[in-house]
């Protein structure tokens, strides 16, 4: 077991990355404020791999530390753009799930305790017993004006009430265990996505929110889960490592993919105007990795911004 790394002030953390490190500070001070803002842990433990030489703990000769500034800036502007996309989703499951299962089931909150108005098969059973000891608590917390408001009120908080107070796992379970038919109602909404491709997608995305919301890094993760092989994959070409498509599978790629699916086509072009500055910005400032490699980085094949000009319907 190695040793435990000893505190370090932030005047001596730049002097271990200019001294030891050799990085370039052409502003100390400013370097100083960075690690106050951010944390060395964040900034370096999370960005400097990139500009490391391979294989080596050495970096690349000219890395300076701005750079690796610039590395995390992006990725932060990454993650406000995809989590402001991620909850307009999240939304929009929350309002089809809440409705389609009130219209089948009514709106007294014992339909959703009930395990039998879900798909209650043998693969399903344990999660939906989870998911309805979730609903159960979410009907008595105290932590939400609305939920007080229904339960004293009325003595029952509709589904359309209660849903509002899940997380988007929450929803993704209960998703993944709907009857079938209102799984069916839901993926209407969205063309041409079916029931099983619907599930991988939420799944997926489930994963990426909580990346954005906790703060961590985004650009470069990847989830265990995959979406399914879409028309988008060969259309764009993707390349193959043997049957699997080395891009757009559980990368940030597979989000924007996701993303094609599932927001309205007049939303998708505004994100990827506004990806397609992030990533030129990004690839302006980082003298130290080419764009090519950012791209891979990221999961996003060299001609990912042709993904608006195939239709989804064919």
């Amino acid at each position: 077991m190695l040793p435990q790394k000893k505190f370090s002030t932030f005047l001596e953390q730049v002097d271990w990355l200019q001294g030891e490190k050799k990085l370039v500070i052409s502003d100390r001070q400013y370097a100083e404020d960075v690690l106050k803002r951010i944390g060395y842990f964040s900034l370096m433990g999370g960005y400097k791999h990139l500009f490391r030489i391979p294989l080596t703990k050495k970096y690349k000769e000219g890395t300076s530390f701005e750079e690796i500034v610039s590395l995390y800036e992006f990725d932060k502007d990454l993650r406000e753009l995809f989590f402001k996309y991620l909850l307009q989703i999240e939304r929009h499951i929350r309002s089809l799930m809440s409705y389609y299962f009130s219209e089948q089931y009514g709106e007294a909150q014992s339909a959703y305790l009930d395990v039998n108005n879900f798909n209650n098969s043998h693969r399903n059973h344990n999660t939906i017993l989870h998911l309805t000891a979730t609903l159960q608590r979410a009907t008595s917390t105290t932590d939400y004006e609305y939920i007080n408001y229904y339960r004293t009120t009325y003595g029952n908080i509709p589904m359309w009430v209660l849903i509002n107070v899940l997380t988007f796992g929450n929803l993704s379970k209960m998703y993944k265990v709907f009857p079938q038919s209102l799984q069916s109602k839901v993926c209407k909404n969205f063309g041409i996505i079916n029931r099983r491709q619907m599930e991988q997608f939420l799944s997926v995305l489930t994963k990426f929110r909580n990346v954005c919301a906790h703060g961590e890094r985004l650009f470069t993760y990847r989830t265990i889960d995959n979406i399914s092989d879409l028309p988008l994959h060969k259309k764009l070409s993707i390349p193959r490592n043997g049957i699997q498509y080395q891009y757009g599978k559980n990368d940030l790629f597979a989000v924007v993919i996701a993303f094609r699916y599932l927001i309205p086509n007049k939303d998708f072009q505004i994100f990827k105007r506004k990806l397609c500055t992030l990533i030129d910005y990004a690839s302006k400032n980082l003298v130290h990795i080419d764009h090519i490699e950012l791209l891979s980085r990221m999961g996003f094949p060299p001609n990912w911004n042709n993904i608006s000009r195939y239709r989804l319907n064919s």
